[in-house]
């Protein structure tokens, strides 16, 4: 009788321990994500990574930099697993890549276009030279922006596509261009090198921001995935709004700027933040509005078809 207890009490423990190994062996998710530069907006992502957040979801991540422009294609190739530009996603879904954004976790843009001191009014920049991230990228569309309030055009002014917020700070501090369009830290590192913020851009168009964009074929082949990563970042926009000297510290630390600069980023930051990571359908309308200035597009055309925020924490 009690070698037959003691039997039936091995099989019960047994039953419940073994799962627990099977869930400790398993293997990692491994992703990989793509970003033109290093960049505050791609805070939420650091987090994740240096945070152990991703690790608490078992993901392995690999960050990769290329140009924003090649992400797309690298993407649907299988090359990365995401890239973070939704401004680029719903451009590239719209020409008929099999695209889909699943978090937008900004509602606002922060682009600031930053020059010389000796640019006083937007016609000093004619027959000058800017940098601009890339042809059709979020800079360029705010700079196209600036110029038709501006009156002036776009012919007038000559630019140069760098690749990266990151290198077009560097283009702007080497003198190499009069201005460039900047988020934070780097408009307020420029300032603090003596050039100056010539205008905000961020109300000037309609131009979702940074998320996270992947293809239709990873949801399909690696939902699981896709809703572990979706999950690591939001809670990593939980960790930033919580966390607020710890994440001036990652900024200081990171982007090699004073405490009271990475105060401002910080506060930048967390102003342009949403609570639910979804894309406003506004935002994406008029977003097309600009796609239309280049190609036909339908005047019934659904933006919000090429999103999915079911793997959202809120939305299950």
């Amino acid at each position: 009788m009690k070698t037959r207890m003691f039997f039936y009490a091995f099989l019960f423990i047994a039953n419940g321990f073994l799962p627990l190994v099977a869930r400790g062996a398993e293997s990692p998710y491994k992703i990989r994500i793509g970003f033109p530069s290093l960049a505050f907006s791609y805070m939420p992502f650091y987090v994740a990574q240096e945070k152990g957040i991703y690790k608490k979801y078992n993901i392995e991540s690999e960050y990769i930099q290329m140009g924003t422009t090649i992400q797309p294609q690298a993407v649907v190739a299988g090359n990365i697993n995401y890239f973070t530009s939704v401004s680029t996603g719903i451009s590239a879904a719209v020409a008929g890549l099999p695209l889909v954004m699943v978090i937008n976790f900004c509602d606002i843009s922060p682009w600031v276009l930053v020059t010389h001191k000796d640019i006083n009014k937007p016609q000093d920049l004619i027959g000058k030279t800017v940098a601009l991230s890339g042809v059709r990228t979020s800079p360029y569309y705010f700079f196209q922006a600036f110029l038709k309030k501006s009156e002036i055009n776009e012919k007038d002014v000559q630019a140069i596509n760098t690749g990266g917020t990151a290198d077009s700070f560097r283009a702007l501090t080497s003198n190499r261009v009069v201005g460039t369009v900047l988020t934070p830290p780097f408009d307020d590192k420029a300032v603090s090198m003596g050039y100056k913020k010539f205008a905000q851009l961020g109300e000037l168009a309609d131009i979702p921001y940074v998320g996270l964009v992947t293809s239709q074929n990873e949801i399909k082949t690696n939902r699981e995935s896709v809703r572990r990563t979706v999950t690591a970042v939001m809670d990593s926009l939980a960790w930033l709004r919580a966390n607020r000297a710890d994440s001036v510290k990652m900024i200081v630390d990171k982007f090699k700027m004073n405490q009271q600069e990475a105060e401002g980023t910080y506060a930048t930051l967390i102003r342009i933040l949403n609570k639910d990571g979804r894309l406003n359908p506004k935002v994406a309308r008029g977003y097309l509005d600009i796609l239309r200035q280049e190609r036909p597009i339908p005047a019934d055309y659904d933006p919000m078809k090429h999103t999915d925020f079911s793997m959202l924490p809120a939305a299950r």
